[in-house]
């Protein structure tokens, strides 16, 4: 079950450099109903994708990487109770933070459920993945209509 203790992560990946700027502890979490046509991630659309992660632990990972963090997916608003609770102790430890959402920074600002991750972000990758705007060549991101928003 989770909560604010617990995330279902399918990957963690140590010390990547493409989830963001410098190396990053990149978490891929489960669950994403957006669906966007050629995902390159399909296989974090199920919810019980992957397994628990209580939030403790993960906090040691990224406390023991010494990285900054990128939450992706997966989108990591589908989980947003454990990403509020992560991305606060992540805050605390001085820790920068980037997430990837199909929603867009729009969508997230008016909900008052999904907006109380804004405060502990400092990017936002926003916007479902567009195949016919796929671009190779953008930086972080896989279609020209995702932006990067600097939050904080």
């Amino acid at each position: 079950m989770l909560n604010a203790t617990t995330l279902r992560v399918i990957r963690i990946v140590d010390g990547t450099s493409v989830d963001g700027p410098g190396l990053r502890t990149s978490l891929y979490l489960a669950g994403c109903a957006h669906q966007c046509p050629g995902c390159h991630n399909p296989q974090s659309w199920p919810f019980d994708a992957g397994e628990d992660w209580p939030i403790d632990e993960l906090i040691d990972r990224i406390e023991e990487n010494d990285f900054d963090v990128t939450l992706s997916g997966g989108d990591p608003l589908y989980q947003i109770d454990g990403v509020v609770e992560l991305c606060r102790r992540v805050k605390e430890h001085g820790r920068n933070i980037w997430l990837y959402t199909g929603f867009t920074y729009e969508q997230v600002k008016a909900s008052p459920t999904l907006s109380r991750v804004l405060p502990y972000l400092d990017v936002m990758v926003d916007g479902p993945f567009v195949e016919a705007l796929k671009d190779r060549d953008l930086l972080f991101r896989g279609s020209s209509n995702q932006r990067i928003i600097e939050i904080h």
